[in-house]
């Protein structure tokens, strides 16, 4: 087994310049260094290892992997040279293959307390917990001292769920420093909640309530303290000792709605018969004037004459002081129609006793109109802009009528603006909300809500122009480059959405990969967390944070990139290309050629943006003469996203978010299994696409696109021929047997769509899932179909723009979708 040389005493030093070189990352000094070295010792590994690791960060990762396995063959004894072949692989995300390089160094130097933290964080990122545990045991018994590396043992015991043991190692520190801990040792105390949290998930909540009274007296954290005394003395029955706890918390935070309904518990109170539980709302808004929760919580259970009271004294109370809130706050009770009712009549009442006291209205030259009247006007705005209640001719006379009264509260052109867009006008809506804007030049919200009313008008050009006002443009020329660093979310969401309705594939792929990587970031960021918390003593918060990573990709906004990833890659699926834009196809060549000179002028601008960006950034390395930073970061060599558009796998693509999604979402969400079983239908994995099906039935079996998929999924089976290599015959008999009780024979479709669509005839996306599967099985009466989803009652203009979509998939003159969503939303620009 070749073992390379030992290096004589100039070039060990110069070795360790080199590793120095690494750490303060002067990555060429470092390389130079290795090179120098490997003149006189081209055969040793661990030089050669750590030119590998520098060249890895200079980003030639291919070459830097080439090397990394050249000096294993040299040294395969050096715990150097698998610890840095460890960080090459931890470097490209392959953890497990990271792990199984930092083993091979511990065999060799299996006392190495750089290579086991290593191995530990990698190990606790993967969620390897027993292996965590093992690797923590060695790290605690070689320093015994530290406190974090006992800390980190039981964190590794409590998350696989060894709550005895994890106490027992918290324990036995405690009884080494008995008697030495000061009052103001933040991280001691911080560690006896968390063994306080340990002993009360155990299920010992009387122990867990000794021991929490044993460290009382010093705990830095009262706010915890007092809550998890509350909630122990609540599980435990303790009733008047648990109403005494509450009462204490509310006096500490009157505003919390989870310590009222505590004090409820506390109190015996039945939740069907809440109204028992008015006279403590009364003590506590008694006794705090300003208290917002003590008036609200009451008026979700009051009722009748009670709500009516209580109801009449908050309205006036918030609309007298000018709350904008107010209707934000008491719209939730708009669900309870007797509610809604009197809610309308009061502020009603309001308006009509204010109209009959100021008869004439002001322009700004007579008396100053009272903030009770501009505020009920507004209150009143709102309410006929309410999904429930909407009458938008009503809504903008009431705002007009404010706006003549206070010509300067942007408030009133915001819900304008949001009148505007649930009418569909979306061009309108954004001209209003731009006017809020410039009320207020220098409010950051009303600027992003500018923005996003932009995006959803497909205006990209001045969404980000808007989002440039408040970015870095002295350090980053580009607003979306400060964005994305920023990793601002919701605009590039609204952004992809943006560019998909104009089908421009590209950019709007190019979004979504910006999203992924965010997500990824996420995950990735833990690394610095696994140890920087345990050294700080934060450690309830950072298993918080685990728990928090382990659901990162059920985060709602994970949920609607991934859907409108997925279905971008579908289309692209679909509709094959070229050149990148499926919609390019389609134009004449002179309207091509015209719009790739456009394509390519963008695309050099932004080549050139991001060339500024680089030349800045290093200008201002070289400024900084303290430390040296050849880290190379690496160009985006496509910012339009063309080559994104021109993947040959966009199915493979899309798996790469449907697999977290249906992992974290799939068990509630039938819209995933749905869009699960239109990927695997298309990569004709008949089996997958099935079990799909199977639970999204189970999930919603009423869930509109679930009998669309069952028709589909039949049909392409039957289609198959027998020896289809995609379905075997032992499959395609399972796949019969468990589809045939979801789907009756091929020949009872026709009837059955014809069932469904008369079952569903109130509901406007499951008429256009008829239509699509009247067309799908070759049926007549789709476009009767499709007109009826139009003028269902309870169709908004956005199942118009959907029609007008299903019209020109299914083949129906769009013209005629438009002429009757027009005579209903004639406001909506897709309908002219």
């Amino acid at each position: 087994m070749p073992t390379s040389q030992p290096l004589a005493h100039k070039d060990a030093s110069l070795f360790k310049q080199v590793l120095k070189a690494y750490e303060t990352k002067q990555y060429k000094k470092g390389l130079k260094t290795c090179e120098q070295i490997l003149k006189k010792n081209p055969n040793h590994g661990e030089t050669m290892a750590m030119k590998g690791l520098i060249i890895n960060a200079l980003g030639r990762t291919e070459e830097a992997f080439a090397i990394a396995k050249d000096a294993v063959k040299q040294d395969m004894r050096s715990h150097v040279v698998w610890h840095v072949y460890g960080l090459l692989y931890r470097s490209e995300k392959m953890y497990d293959k990271a792990i199984g390089a930092y083993k091979m160094a511990l065999r060799f130097e299996p006392e190495s307390a750089q290579i086991l933290r290593d191995l530990a964080l990698l190990q606790i990122q993967m969620r390897d917990y027993h292996g965590y545990i093992e690797t923590r045991k060695t790290i605690m018994q070689q320093r015994p001292q530290l406190r974090q590396n006992w800390t980190a043992l039981a964190i590794g015991h409590h998350l696989v769920g060894d709550y005895a043991n994890a106490e027992k190692v918290l324990s036995k520190f405690e009884d080494t420093i008995q008697g030495n801990v000061h009052k103001w040792d933040f991280e001691h105390w911080e560690t006896c909640l968390y063994k306080n949290r340990i002993i009360g998930e155990s299920g010992d909540t009387e122990r867990a309530l000794e021991h929490l009274n044993s460290i009382a007296k010093n705990t830095l954290d009262k706010t915890a303290l007092y809550e998890t005394r509350a909630e122990y003395l609540l599980k435990l029955g303790r009733m008047e000792e648990a109403q005494k706890a509450y009462q204490l918390l509310l006096d500490r935070n009157p505003e919390r709605r989870a310590y009222y309904a505590g004090l409820e518990k506390a109190m015996g109170i039945d939740p069907s018969n809440r109204k028992a539980a008015k006279p403590i709302y009364d003590e506590y808004a008694e006794k705090y004037e300003r208290c917002d929760a003590a008036r609200r919580i009451p008026l979700d259970f009051l009722e009748g004459d009670d709500f009516k009271a209580a109801a009449d004294s908050y309205l006036r109370a918030k609309l007298n002081k000018g709350v904008p809130s107010t209707f934000a706050n008491i719209k939730a009770l708009y669900a309870d129609p007797a509610k809604r009712e009197i809610i309308f009549s009061l502020v009603n009442s309001y308006n009509e006793e204010q109209e009959k006291e100021e008869p004439a209205e002001t322009n700004g030259d007579g008396p100053k109109a009272s903030q009770f009247r501009i505020w009920t006007l507004y209150f009143l705005a709102q309410h006929y802009d309410h999904y429930r209640t909407r009458d938008m001719t009503k809504a903008l006379e009431y705002l007009e009528k404010a706006i003549k009264l206070a010509p300067k509260t942007l408030e009133l052109y915001m819900t304008e603006a949001r009148v505007y867009k649930h009418a569909g006008d979306l061009q309108t809506a954004m001209e209003k909300m731009d006017t809020a804007r410039k009320l207020d030049k220098s409010d950051r919200y009303i600027n992003t809500k500018t923005a996003k009313y932009q995006l959803r008008n497909d205006r990209n050009d001045d969404a980000i122009a808007t989002m440039g006002l408040f970015t870095r443009n002295d350090v980053n020329p580009n607003p979306l480059t400060d964005l994305i660093e920023m990793q601002c979310i919701w605009y590039l969401t609204e952004s992809a959405e943006s560019h998909f309705r104009q089908k421009q594939l590209g950019l709007t792929l190019k979004r979504y990969a910006t999203l992924l990587k965010i997500f990824d970031d996420w995950a990735e960021d833990q690394f610095d967390f696994h140890s920087f918390s345990l050294r700080k003593g934060q450690i309830r918060a950072y298993v918080d944070m685990l728990k928090w990573e382990d659901s990162l990709r059920s985060h709602p906004f994970y949920t609607r990139a991934a859907l409108g990833a997925i279905e971008a890659y579908i289309y692209l699926f679909d509709h094959p290309t070229t050149s990148g834009e499926p919609e390019l196809d389609k134009l004449s060549e002179a309207d091509r050629k015209k719009y790739l000179k456009k394509q390519k002028r963008d695309e050099t601008k932004a080549k050139e943006a991001a060339a500024a960006k680089a030349a800045k950034e290093k200008e201002e390395r070289n400024k900084n003469a303290s430390a040296s930073d050849d880290t190379v970061k690496k160009e985006d060599t496509d910012p339009l996203g063309v080559e994104l558009a021109k993947t040959k796998t966009p199915l493979e693509e899309a798996k790469k978010w449907l697999d977290p999604l249906v992992k974290m979402s799939g068990d509630t969400n039938a819209r995933v299994q749905l869009i699960a079983i239109e990927v695997e239908r298309r990569r004709q994995k008949w089996l997958l696409a099935l079990k799909a099906l199977k639970k999204a039935k189970e999930i919603d079996p009423q869930a509109e696109g679930i009998w669309e998929a069952t028709v589909r999924l039949r049909k392409d089976v039957s289609a198959l021929p027998t020896d289809a290599p995609s379905l075997s015959t032992d499959s395609r008999t399972l796949f019969e047997e468990e589809l045939l009780p979801l789907l009756a024979p091929t020949a009872d479709l026709a009837a059955l769509t014809t069932d469904y669509e008369n079952t569903h005839s109130g509901s406007p996306a499951h008429l256009r899932e008829a239509a699509r599967v009247r067309k799908v099985l070759g049926l007549e009466g789709f476009e009767d179909a499709l007109m009826k989803s139009v003028k269902v009652e309870k169709a908004g203009w956005k199942d118009g723009v959907e029609a007008v979509r299903v019209a020109r998939e299914v083949g129906v003159e769009e013209r005629k979708v438009k002429e009757v969503a027009g005579g209903r939303w004639g406001r909506v620009a897709a309908f002219k």
